[in-house]
């Protein structure tokens, strides 16, 4: 038993069990590890890059896929792209960049991998015109508990390819899969910044990018009041047209956390002064396309190695939600309720989902207003916040998002993927979590 294995959050110290294949027929070794521990669950383990409980399985234990990342197959003609399931979606750039190719989904970090992007359906800031990650995996194979490994595609076994599409890992180990790219002809995007008062001025710069920009995203202050409530900065970006270098060596120096902080250091003075001072950094004369590298773009957070160690020991949670269309007044409620409760939120991240929709059964993204918030753990003032916001979320007819959760309870769950019903069937008997149990029984 070892202790490395936690989220990103830290969502429990308690130890996990593993194995570590180093190739696919090796996950073969379950059975031993059945009889050898008593107990009759397991569950794929990536990077530890989801913030709740979703990726650990402390009842049974985890298939550690770390060392199931080798390339199979990459056409530089077409951009298609085979490889085990256990590669970073960072791996999967370093070699598809410099043949001009991206991507065509992508979250907020390059250390996710593609078998956890595809189990958590990933997102990311080009939802409102591509989707999410699951629509560009054109074949899988899972690995049941039976010993069969499941090859499937959007025409063959679509049933099982769709629940595993978003599926938490629940649908048995992933080995491998294959992805369509998107071309590109430079490693520089083409970034416009805005300030922003308010979720009416956020939705008219939204709607107002939808047809011209590739990637919107916005930072939002949580912490704020009065004529400066809801304030935040609105990016909006497309890949560059003229040709460049695609230049790897480009990268930014990466600073790191070498221990957890004291987590008193993270309140809602120290949050308010960076709030402050990151808004004002973006001036309306500032207002204005600036180019800027993919990795300061899309993964500002991996420059600081750690950094889930800023919340102290005992980690923290994220709740990411969305909204449907026409309950802005409802977002504004919750945001309200966070700058009350003065718990703050270092990160908060505010997004616009399109109506595209995912084959996977319990993907997470619909349209509507998505808003994710880091809350420092403090105990059960945390709990309470984030059960009172996931209430009120509900009953707006929202959802909340599975891989960064460790709180939700079953009935939220249940409310949240009405397509629960089609899942379940391909649920395989020996898979499960921490995060399935709270929310299956």
């Amino acid at each position: 038993m070892t202790d490395k294995y936690r989220s990103w959050g830290f969502a429990t110290a308690s130890r996990q069990r593993a194995i570590v294949p180093r190739w696919a027929p090796e996950i073969e070794q379950f059975p031993k590890a059945q009889e050898q521990w008593g107990n009759h669950s397991r569950l794929a383990f990536g990077r530890g890059r989801s913030y709740g409980d979703s990726c650990l399985n402390s009842a049974g234990y985890l298939v550690d896929t770390s060392a199931l990342s080798r390339f199979i197959h990459f056409d530089r003609e077409t951009g298609n792209l085979s490889a085990e399931a256990g590669i970073t979606l960072g791996q999967i750039l370093d070699l598809v960049i410099p043949a001009g190719w991206f991507l065509p989904v992508s979250p907020g970090t390059r250390y996710a991998t593609l078998g956890g992007a595809i189990a958590n359906d990933v997102h990311g800031k080009n939802h409102h015109v591509d989707g999410t990650f699951g629509r560009f995996v054109s074949r899988l194979s899972v690995h049941r508990s039976n010993g069969q490994t499941v090859d499937c595609s959007p025409r063959s076994r679509s049933d099982l390819f769709n629940a595993t599409i978003g599926g938490l890992g629940l649908t048995g180990v992933i080995t491998r899969a294959s992805l369509h790219l998107i071309p590109i002809t430079s490693d520089q995007l083409a970034v416009r910044f805005d300030r922003f008062r308010g979720i009416d001025q956020f939705m008219s710069l939204s709607s107002g990018c939808h047809d011209s920009h590739q990637y919107s995203v916005a930072w939002l202050d949580c912490v704020s009041r009065g004529k400066n409530f809801a304030r935040g900065v609105f990016m909006s970006a497309n890949h560059l047209d003229e040709r460049t270098t695609l230049d790897l060596t480009r990268t930014r120096k990466r600073i790191g956390i070498p221990f957890s902080l004291p987590s008193r250091i993270l309140n809602k003075y120290t949050i308010g002064a960076f709030n402050s001072a990151y808004y004002l950094a973006h001036k309306p004369r500032h207002a204005r396309t600036v180019c800027q590298h993919y990795k300061s773009f899309f993964y500002p957070l991996d420059a600081i190695g750690n950094w889930n160690r800023i919340y102290g020991t005992r980690g923290f949670h994220q709740y990411q939600f969305v909204v449907p269309p026409g309950a802005e007044s409802v977002l504004e409620t919750l945001l309200k309720k966070i700058v009350s409760s003065g718990a703050g939120s270092f990160l908060a991240v505010l997004k616009e989902f399109g109506t595209i929709k995912s084959p996977g059964l319990l993907s997470f993204p619909r349209p509507g207003l998505c808003l994710a918030l880091d809350f420092a753990d403090r105990g059960d003032a945390t709990v309470q916040l984030i059960r009172a916001l996931d209430l009120q979320v509900r009953e707006a007819g929202g959802a909340a998002y599975p891989a960064k959760d460790r709180l939700m309870p079953a009935e939220s769950f249940r409310a949240y993927f009405p397509r629960l019903n089609e899942f379940l069937p391909h649920v395989d008997p020996e898979s499960s979590s921490d995060f399935w149990r709270r929310v299956s029984g």
